[in-house]
């Protein structure tokens, strides 16, 4: 047991819709592409945020690690877009201010829907991984504004929602009945926020389980400008159920806009962006989360999302508003290549890395086609093999996960 899960042990002491192949009809497109089912399919996951009706879109990773169109599946929830403060509008191509969400563990995927204040629980076909049924109903989050969700092996999943109602709620995942609420009420955050929220001050970023899932982690941004510290959330977790209705908050050295989140494996450290600055590494293993590292990135604008690269043990976060790949080593915080991508992309969001491959979604401006760019980053420097354009997204569409 390591000292975090000491330390959490302290604290308790103390305390039916199916996916829709391109080829059949579907609005504004005659025309698209099916898959028969295949087992050793693969596919990337994200969500529409239509306002009109949430939907999933599943795409094909072949097996070079390209990607081509593959299914779209309706979560029975809707979509909603923040408010960016900074130009007074419905914020795109980061309509939810946020990481992971769409989350998937082995064969079942959650996603928020904001625009209903719900979550939705689907069961991927292991055969076929574009075809996705939703289990149950679409349940109600507790909350106002859901933007970021996770789950674990142990079959519960948590929400956070980011609006009027902020503060996170969990969900044990039952095979035939859905999610079901393992608490009567959310446990509240203080951001004194709206619905949509106007940020990207305070707002709420992601949630993850810690390594060994003993803990919910949540990171809520702050805002600089008026002197308010956004905080790491911790909720401990017994017996795959939350251990009680408080969770403890923390403000590590040297955050200010605390936002995407990674683990380190191997260790119980986690690297978490920082819209401020850059990023930072935060160690677990202690009495209270602590920085070990910091990295400040130049030129950055939105440094915004997290993931570490199986293939190379680093870190890779992605900026908003800046089309690069930039590589950190996750326990010094030094920069190991910061790499221009040869598309027209104005930024990236939601990475997800797998074997060599990192895959990054760009909604995009209206301007240009949402797309999901695949860059190599093997070897250094890193570089693109495509940037796939895909259909029916816009550029409010979110989240990306892997199956």
């Amino acid at each position: 047991m390591n000292h975090f899960s000491f330390f959490l042990g302290f604290m308790l002491a103390a305390l039916a819709v199916t996916a829709t192949p391109f080829t059949e009809k579907w609005p504004h497109s005659p025309h698209r592409q099916s898959h028969a089912s295949d087992a050793t399919a693969r596919a990337l996951y994200l969500m529409t945020n239509d306002p009109a009706g949430n939907s999933i879109i599943a795409l094909k990773v072949n097996q070079d690690g390209t990607l081509t169109d593959g299914s779209i599946t309706p979560t029975g929830g809707k979509g909603q877009s923040c408010i960016d403060q900074r130009v007074n509008r419905i914020s795109y191509p980061d309509g939810l201010f946020s990481q992971s969400a769409v989350d998937v563990k082995s064969n079942t995927l959650v996603a928020v829907n904001p625009g209903s204040n719900t979550l939705t629980m689907m069961a991927i076909d292991p055969g076929n991984p574009f075809k996705l049924t939703i289990v149950g109903s679409p349940v109600s989050t507790l909350g106002d504004f859901p933007v970021t969700a996770a789950s674990q092996k142990n079959n519960m999943a948590c929400v956070a929602n980011g609006g009027a109602k902020a503060g996170i709620a969990c969900f044990r995942m039952d095979p035939t009945r859905g999610l079901l609420p393992l608490m009567q009420t959310q446990i509240a955050f203080p951001t004194n926020q709206t619905n949509p929220p106007v940020g990207p001050w305070n707002t709420v970023s992601q949630v993850l389980f810690n390594a060994d899932e003993s803990a919910l982690l949540t990171t809520v941004k702050g805002d600089p400008r008026n002197k308010i510290t956004g905080f790491l959330s911790v909720l401990p977790i017994i017996n795959a159920r939350p251990a009680a209705l408080q969770n403890s908050r923390y403000v590590p050295d040297g955050i200010a806009l605390l936002f995407g989140t990674t683990l380190i494996p191997g260790t119980s450290d986690i690297l978490a962006t920082d819209a401020y600055f850059g990023a930072l590494t935060i160690s677990l293993d202690g009495a209270q989360p602590k920085t070990i590292a910091k990295t400040v990135v130049p030129g950055q604008a939105d440094t915004c999302w997290a993931v570490i690269s199986p293939s190379t043990g680093t870190g890779f976060v992605t900026d908003l508003l800046v089309n690069n790949v930039l590589e950190i080593e996750p326990l010094s915080g030094r920069i190991l290549q910061n790499t221009i991508l040869p598309n027209n992309n104005p930024g990236m969001t939601d990475p997800v890395a797998v074997g060599k491959l990192l895959y990054a979604l760009s909604p995009g401006l209206g301007n240009t086609s949402p797309s999901v760019a695949v860059v190599d980053v093997s070897k250094r420097p890193a570089h693109q093999i495509q940037n796939f354009a895909f259909k029916y997204g816009s550029k409010s569409a979110q989240g990306l996960a892997w199956v």
